[in-house]
């Protein structure tokens, strides 16, 4: 909460910032929130390893690690919109045990515990019954190197957006992951994601009774470039969309 407050502030303050790619921007406030959140987890989990989105890994031979995004949806934090969160989990060997995904601007809370199910805004949550892909409001990300993968990337987006009832982009992973857990998506992908984008997430949406996977159905883990979550009930059929090697008419 403390750090929220840090963020909220800045969010109503013109915004420096700078480029660590062609699209993919840092901004004073990603550092601000990050060190207040690192120094006191360091107090007390002093020998957890961390893994932090602006500065890499720490690493102190634990099987623990804190994995933070402090500004997941920086681009949208720059312009004005309001979708974008703090992102935190523990893992043990790379396994969610804990996932904090938080919206200060809009208020929004959501976290899991695993084994003990998913939450938000103190509320257990629960994904969607939705049986089919043409029933579905789906989301999607586009990675910050669109510009070398715009051909596969578009050619599974168009593959989708002809199925879907409606797909949404709204750039930010961790709260897309949320939506899906409390069941106002149906589904979620995207690739070349990194760990600090999905570890919180991915927990959320598991112990909300969703399906987390790679686009082929292998199992996810946090290091891995493609992610698809749903509720479960249309990841088969998302799985088959995303593979498909049909020509599109």
């Amino acid at each position: 909460m403390e750090a929220g407050r840090i963020l909220k502030k800045g969010f109503r303050k013109k915004k420096s910032y700078q480029k660590k790619g062609a699209i993919d921007l840092v901004t004073e406030w990603d550092f601000k929130f990050q060190e207040t959140v690192i120094s006191k987890l360091k107090i007390h989990f002093p020998d957890s390893d961390f893994l932090v989105e602006e500065s890499g890994i720490e690493r102190r031979v634990s099987p623990y690690c804190w994995v933070l995004d402090p500004l997941d949806g920086t681009t949208n934090f720059v312009h004005g919109f309001p979708f974008f969160c703090i992102s935190l989990a523990l893992t043990f060997e790379y396994s969610p045990l804990l996932g904090i995904v938080y919206n200060p601007e809009r208020e929004e809370t959501y976290w899991a515990l695993r084994g003990k199910g998913a939450f938000y805004n103190g509320r257990p949550i629960r994904v969607s019954s939705m049986t089919r892909v043409s029933q579905g409001l789906l989301a999607t990300g586009f990675p910050y190197n669109i510009r070398k993968t715009h051909q596969s990337v578009l050619k599974r987006f168009e593959r989708v957006i002809i199925r879907a009832q409606g797909i949404r982009r709204a750039g930010s992973a961790a709260m897309d992951l949320c939506l899906v857990a409390r069941g106002v998506l149906e589904g979620f992908w995207e690739s070349y994601l990194k760990p600090w984008d999905t570890a919180a997430g991915v927990l959320i949406v598991e112990e909300a009774g969703g399906q987390v996977s790679d686009f082929s159905g292998h199992p996810f883990h946090i290091h891995k470039k493609q992610i698809l979550a749903t509720n479960g009930l249309i990841h088969q059929e998302m799985i088959e969309i995303l593979q498909s090697r049909k020509r599109l008419g």
